[in-house]
């Protein structure tokens, strides 16, 4: 296959995935949302639980 017949494919095959979208299954979201707000939620509330306070950079925080 020439050079010109190969990028074609080649681009062919990128345009494919570039604009390929999976069917969204919304309702899976939602439960995976809803599972992590019952687990507690924002990960910046739980920050200073595990934060070691002796860590070098624990001083720009």
């Amino acid at each position: 296959m020439g050079r010109g017949r190969q990028k074609a494919k080649q681009t062919k095959v990128a345009r494919d995935l570039k604009y390929y979208s999976p069917p969204t299954d919304l309702s899976a979201l939602q439960r995976e949302l809803q599972h992590k707000e019952a687990e507690g939620g924002d990960w910046d509330e739980d920050r200073e639980d595990w934060a070691d306070e002796d860590a070098p950079s624990a001083r720009y925080r």
